[in-house]
C-alpha cells in the first residue's frame, strides 16, 4: 500500500483560485503595464496592437474574453488594458449580476470607453444574458417595464464601452455570447523560465531577499501558474523572517517546501491521493471521474478543473474513452514499478 500524508493544511497551497484574503496581496503585486507583465508574449502582442489601434481610431477597444487556468493572469491583464487605455474598470462576476437592474445599474454608469470585467462569465444569469446582446452590440439596454398585457419595451442609449470577460470554462459559454466577442485570447500555462522572472519581480517588491537558487526552486514547484508562484513566495517568507533573519535561500526554501507537502514538481497532498487511489483501487484505471470523486472525496468539479488539467500536462495522467489512466511516469512519481498493461 502507499502511504498517505496527512493534510495538515487549512486550503491548498497550490490551488489556482485566490481566496479572498489573498486578493490584496495579489493586488499589490500586479503589474500596471504591458512591459510589466511576463510570459504570454503572443497575447500580449495582439493586445498591444489592438490597444493601439483603437486609440488610433478614438473608439473603445472590442469586446475581450479571456480564457484559461486559474492564477494565469486574466485580471491582470484585464486591469492592464485599462491602464493602457486610460479608462476606469468596473468589477464584476457573473454569479453577483442577479437580476436585470444589477446589470442595467452598472451598464449606465460607465462613461465612454470606460471597461466593464465579468469574471467566471459563464456563470452569468441567462436572463442577463439576453438582456447583454444588444448592449454589446448596440450599446442600447432593453428594459422591460411592467407585466402582462400593459408591458412595454424602453430601450436605453449606452455610452460606447467594453467587456472584458474571464472564464475558466470556454465551453459553458454559449456560442451567441462567446461571439459577441472581439477578441478572444487562450492563456497558456508559463514556462518556468517566465516563473523565475515573476518571482524575482515579486520579491522585489515585497523587498525579500532571495538567492538565485532559491527562486529556481520556487519556479519549479509553482506548477508553472503565477498565482501559485507568489503564494508559495508569501509562505516560504514567513519561513525565512522566522528561521533566517527573512534571507531565502535555496536550503530555507526546500525546508520551508517540504513543510507545506509540496514535491519538487508541485504536487501537492491531494493530487498525490488522486494518483494513488486510481492504482491502489483502480489498478491505475481506466476509471471514471466520478468514481474518483467518490473515492478521494473531492469534488467532481475540483478534480476536473484543479487537478487534472496539470496532471495531464505533466504526463502523469491520461484522459482516455473509458477513463482516467496513470501513466508510466505517474507510477515512477509515486516510486513504484508500472505494471505491464501501462507500457503498451
Amino acid at each position: 500500500m502507499i502511504e498517505r500524508e496527512e493534510e495538515n493544511l487549512p486550503g491548498r497551497i497550490v490551488e489556482g483560485k485566490a481566496p479572498p484574503e489573498e486578493q490584496p496581496f495579489e493586488v499589490g503585486l500586479r503589474p500596471q503595464s504591458l512591459k510589466d507583465f511576463i510570459g504570454q508574449d503572443e497575447i500580449k502582442d495582439n493586445l498591444s496592437i489592438f490597444i493601439q489601434a483603437a486609440q488610433k481610431r478614438n473608439e473603445p477597444i472590442e469586446h475581450v474574453l479571456l480564457y484559461g487556468n486559474p492564477g494565469l493572469g486574466k485580471t491582470s491583464l484585464a486591469h492592464i488594458i485599462a491602464n493602457e487605455i486610460g479608462t476606469q474598470i468596473r468589477i464584476t462576476s457573473g454569479p453577483a449580476l442577479e437580476r436585470v437592474g444589477d446589470l442595467a445599474a452598472i451598464l449606465s454608469s460607465l462613461n465612454r470607453g470606460d471597461i466593464l470585467f465579468i469574471d467566471e462569465i459563464h456563470r452569468i444569469n441567462k436572463t442577463i444574458e439576453e438582456v447583454l446582446y444588444p448592449a454589446m452590440e448596440d450599446y442600447v439596454l432593453d428594459i422591460i417595464v411592467g407585466k402582462g398585457p400593459t408591458a412595454r419595451t424602453l430601450r436605453l442609449n449606452l455610452e460606447k464601452f467594453t467587456i472584458i470577460g474571464a472564464t475558466t470554462r470556454l465551453s459553458l459559454l454559449t456560442s451567441p455570447l462567446r461571439d459577441r466577442f472581439g477578441v478572444t485570447h487562450h492563456l497558456n500555462f508559463y514556462e518556468e523560465s517566465h516563473i523565475s522572472q515573476i518571482v524575482k519581480r515579486s520579491a522585489g517588491l515585497l523587498h525579500v531577499s532571495i538567492d538565485p537558487e532559491a527562486i529556481d526552486l520556487l519556479a519549479c514547484r509553482s506548477r508553472r501558474t503565477p498565482r501559485i508562484a507568489n503564494r508559495l513566495l508569501k509562505r516560504v517568507r514567513d519561513f525565512a523572517d522566522v528561521r533566517a533573519d527573512g534571507h531565502i535561500s535555496q536550503r530555507i526554501c526546500k525546508e520551508a517546501l517540504e513543510k507545506l507537502a509540496v514535491d519538487h514538481v508541485g504536487l501537492d497532498q491531494t493530487d498525490r491521493r488522486i494518483l494513488s487511489t486510481i492504482i491502489e483501487k483502480f489498478n491505475g484505471g481506466p476509471v471514471g471521474l466520478s468514481t474518483i470523486a467518490a473515492s478521494t472525496q473531492e469534488e467532481i468539479q475540483t478534480i476536473e478543473e484543479v487537478h487534472e488539467p496539470f496532471l495531464i500536462q505533466i504526463g502523469f495522467l491520461s484522459r482516455t474513452p473509458r477513463g482516467r489512466v496513470v501513466t508510466e511516469h505517474g507510477y515512477k512519481h509515486l516510486g513504484l514499478n508500472t505494471p505491464p498493461q501501462t507500457l503498451l
